[in-house]
């Protein structure tokens, strides 16, 4: 099975089919074994009807005790190893699907990792989790047609050919019968493949605003929105059930015929079979063999329908993997360098200007204007933003990441020890170095050399964290849940800053980095964050008076707009719609 370490190998984006074809390829000693072993266990499963064919007419009917006693051992010596062979091969298809599966989580967060803040632009979040709980199985799943699939069809080669020496007619009905049953239920799964993506479409979505309700239920509660939202969930809910319904009905179709058919088919053989014992065409022995036949057929025919009904919802599972590994982010075309030293950030979009060594704050009455800005300056949205005298497209989107951070508000926080969640920084916080990260990035666990925890604490301190880590048992080594679902919404807030912080980058891009806290809380770190970032780039959105009257320079944005800049106190005499902004987070804060 793969190892969490090990490569998983370039996956097949030509299709669906080819996808579950690489699955293959990769660990193809493994199906083989397990194509091998099933084939094997189901011949063995039709041999017995002819052992029992053998006792019964060498041994049973002459009275020869001698040969009933041979051929009975024969039979019970079949069974013991078909037993030890049946166990091998379902450990071998558990590995196989759980190869599969992990392989295919590896590639789709691999690439999702590659895709970086390209993805939420390209894909919805409901797809990405649609694909992680429910397609990686199906796909594991649908491997079942490597080993009895493959298995099935030897065993049924196997029973005809045996019919074959009882009465070539039967053979005939053995041989023709079972594709005359792939024939009626071929339409049917055409169907299923219709529906079952139908479905899987309408599932990414609801997912999606699932997602989206869950984490804008505080702020719907406020505006009194809940019950119109929920009511359009509900609505959606109902049509994705009635979708799934039609899924059923195409499945309950082709499981109800796959017991219904084999049952009719086999029950053709016995009575064909009957007829030839009665006209004394076929001896005793060879009438219990075609019973026996007719039973072990019933392995290979079910599998046969499984297999099909399998790859049929595998094989759309595949395709929606393989459009999300087609997705690429937009192209690195960047060849010339980044400014030496610290230099101005200019946005053509909005006008907005940022000097350097300075903290500047963008103040909207739309939040999304605001952030809309720090992605540009970040190099997160295409744009004419330039940084000095080059614009930043032109220059190497590495360049950019190593000295520019981008913050968000919402940034995921992953599982793990608290040290681990804010990340390892060599340099001292107010040191020069220029490491950062990506915004959507989770925090750095390189431990190449270990980071003194005065640089954790210090930065744990400019963004008033320190109680969080008092409150924890371990203190930095306690255990924090993923998302830091097991801190308050405040809490949260400040781990997000602390890791910013830590990275100490040349330029800081801040969204709302204090829209969780309360008052006293604010000032606190508004004050701390400006002495921390003495000296360097500091660009934080926020509407917050506590957190423009310790900004060097305010931007007022009127419509993505730089409508009015200075310092927060001129603007709050000079520009009226500033001061009617700022005084509703005064009343906020109050």
């Amino acid at each position: 099975m793969i190892d969490a370490f090990e490569d998983p190998g370039t996956p097949d984006r030509r299709g669906g089919w080819r996808y579950l074809a690489w699955l293959v390829a990769r660990q193809w000693p493994r199906c083989l074994a397990g194509a091998v072993l099933a084939s094997t266990w189901m011949v063995l499963l039709a041999a017995t009807p002819y052992l029992m064919a053998r006792a019964v007419d060498h041994g049973l009917e002459p009275g020869d005790m001698g040969a009933l006693a041979g051929w009975t051992g024969a039979l019970v010596g079949v069974g013991a190893v078909n037993a030890w062979l049946g166990m091998l091969r379902h450990r071998t298809m558990t590995l196989v699907r759980l190869d599969a599966n992990f392989r295919t989580v590896k590639v789709v967060v691999g690439h999702a990792t590659r895709l970086g803040a390209a993805l939420r632009g390209q894909v919805g979040t409901g797809e990405v989790v649609t694909i992680g709980v429910g397609d990686v199985q199906t796909i594991s799943t649908s491997l079942t047609a490597v080993g009895p699939g493959i298995g099935a069809v030897v065993a049924y080669a196997a029973v005809g050919a045996l019919m074959l020496s009882v009465s070539t007619r039967l053979a005939l009905v053995v041989l023709i019968g079972v594709p005359v049953l792939g024939v009626l239920l071929g339409p049917l799964m055409g169907r299923l493949q219709g529906r079952e993506t139908d479905y899987r479409d309408g599932q990414a979505v609801l997912t999606a605003r699932i997602g989206d309700l869950a984490g804008g239920l505080r702020v719907l509660n406020g505006l009194g929105g809940k019950g119109l939202v929920a009511d359009a969930f509900r609505r959606d809910s109902e049509r994705l059930r009635e979708r799934g319904y039609r899924v059923g009905a195409v499945t309950s179709w082709i499981q109800a015929l796959g017991v219904g058919l084999p049952v009719l088919f086999l029950a053709l053989v016995t009575w064909l079979g009957a007829r030839l014992a009665a006209e004394g065409r076929i001896s005793v022995g060879e009438l219990v063999s075609v019973y026996g036949y007719v039973v072990a057929l019933g392995w290979p025919v079910a599998f046969l329908i499984e297999m099909g009904h399998q790859l049929s919802r595998g094989v759309v599972a595949a395709r929606r993997v393989v459009a999300f590994l087609r997705l690429e982010p937009e192209p690195d075309t960047g060849t010339r360098d980044a400014p030496a030293e610290p230099s101005v950030l200019y946005d053509p979009a909005s006008g907005v200007r940022v000097l350097p060594g300075r903290l500047t704050a963008l103040a909207g009455s739309r939040p999304t204007d605001a952030a809309e800005v720090v992605d540009r300056l970040g190099r997160y949205t295409p744009s004419e933003a330039t940084w000095g005298d080059v614009l930043l497209s032109d220059i190497p989107l590495p360049q950019i990441r190593d000295r520019i951070l981008v913050a968000e508000a919402e940034a995921d926080l992953f599982a793990g020890a608290l040290r681990d969640v804010i990340g390892d920084q060599d340099p001292p916080l107010r040191g020069a170095g220029n490491c950062a990260t990506s915004h959507d990035a989770p925090a750095d666990a390189r431990r190449q050399h270990p980071a003194d925890d005065s640089a954790h604490l210090e930065a744990l301190h400019a963004a008033a964290a320190e109680d969080i880590v008092r409150t924890l048992p371990d203190g930095l080594d306690s255990q924090v849940a993923a998302q830091a679902s097991d801190l308050s919404g405040g809490q949260r807030q400040r781990v997000r800053l602390t890791r910013a912080l830590l990275t100490a980058p040349e330029v800081l891009l801040a969204v709302e980095p204090t829209s969780a806290l309360d008052a006293h809380t604010e000032a606190t770190v508004a004050a701390r964050l400006r002495d921390a970032r003495e000296g360097r780039t500091t660009v934080v959105a926020s509407t917050s008076p506590l957190v423009l009257d310790r900004a060097d320079t305010v931007v007022y944005l009127v419509d993505g707009k730089a409508a009015a800049t200075g310092a927060h106190r001129e603007l709050l005499t000079t520009e009226p719609g500033y001061r009617a902004l700022v005084a509703r987070d005064e009343e906020a804060v109050r």
